[in-house]
């Protein structure tokens, strides 16, 4: 039988389209390890570190304020210390702020320990008392609503109030999808994660960051992207989300939910949220025109609304 020369030149063509990708595919792998190596030395230490089960756990405290607040992260953040700066700078004339940076975020070690929220909730606690901080205003961001109100049920006498940031609800729908894990983690050691951000553009663009800053946050995304920390909690959502279900803030505690008034992903964000408050004695849920990361464009309107809703209660 023979092969016509049309089908050759197929063949041919493919052949030289697979070594481009493969060859392209070495480039970007190439340049992610050399990248690497040269962002180690280039990333700046912020914060103090605290032993926290035999690891160094990152921790940023400003303000001298009587009164005290921890705040806590998002799932994913990279630098939360960094992050949290436009909502540190508004909160530090008034309060001592304390940034805790999980394991698997911003400067903080990573570990091998699973990503259950008592494990979380555990590790930030010591890391305070490490600290001599027993009494406090917790405010978090995000999945922070999920390990708080675990957090606030096991050390009610230490938390004066809970303020959550646009906060994840335990009953929120969606929680039981399988993610990608080790997709996401094979786009990353490829280095073609880095490749996407590259292309991406500024995500800080517009908002309060400096330049150092946002190219610090820029180093500590692609350094922290999805590490064994991360991943594992991003494995544990579901099992997370589901041991929170039974939980309710206890009716004391002063509750100030703050959410993005116009929610399109979650269905029911509003009322999910006044769920969470409708039993609570000092409880509010205040709406904010902008994004999920309400502190990057109204850590101003937050902090007023907190320090007002604190003193209606005294």
């Amino acid at each position: 039988m023979r092969i016509g020369k049309p089908f050759i030149f197929i063949l041919k063509a493919i052949g030289v389209f697979v070594a481009a990708v493969a060859v392209f595919l070495v480039i970007v792998f190439i340049v992610h390890m050399i990248s690497n190596k040269l962002e180690q030395q280039k990333i700046q230490s912020y914060g103090q570190f605290v032993q926290v089960d035999g690891k160094n756990m990152n921790v940023l405290i400003e303000g001298s304020g009587e009164e005290t607040v921890v705040l806590l992260p998002g799932y994913g953040t990279a630098a939360p210390a960094l992050d949290f700066k436009p909502l540190i700078q508004e909160l530090s004339p008034y309060y001592k702020v304390v940034v805790v940076e999980p394991f698997g975020y911003g400067l903080s070690d990573v570990t091998d320990k699973e990503r259950s929220t008592a494990n979380i909730v555990s590790e930030i606690h010591e890391a305070l008392q490490s600290l001599n901080i027993d009494r406090y205003i917790l405010m978090g961001h995000s999945i922070a609503g999920i390990y708080g109100l675990d957090y606030v049920n096991k050390y009610e006498n230490e938390v004066s109030a809970f303020v959550g940031i646009d906060t994840s609800v335990p009953t929120q729908g969606n929680m039981d999808v399988e993610f990608p894990i080790k997709t996401l983690k094979l786009l990353k050691n490829s280095g073609i994660a880095r490749l996407v951000v590259k292309l991406s553009g500024d995500p800080y663009a517009g908002l309060p960051y400096d330049d150092d800053t946002k190219e610090q946050m820029r180093m500590l995304s692609l350094k922290n992207m999805y590490n064994s920390s991360t991943a594992n909690e991003m494995e544990n959502f579901y099992t997370n989300f589901k041991a929170a279900e039974n939980l309710t803030f206890p009716k004391n505690l002063p509750l100030i939910l703050f959410i993005e008034a116009n929610n399109t992903d979650v269905e029911g964000w509003i009322p999910l949220h006044e769920e969470q408050v409708k039993n609570s004695l000092h409880g509010k849920v205040i709406r904010l025109d902008g994004e999920h990361y309400l502190h990057h464009t109204k850590s101003k309107e937050i902090v007023e609304n907190v320090r007002g809703v604190m003193e209606e209660i005294k």
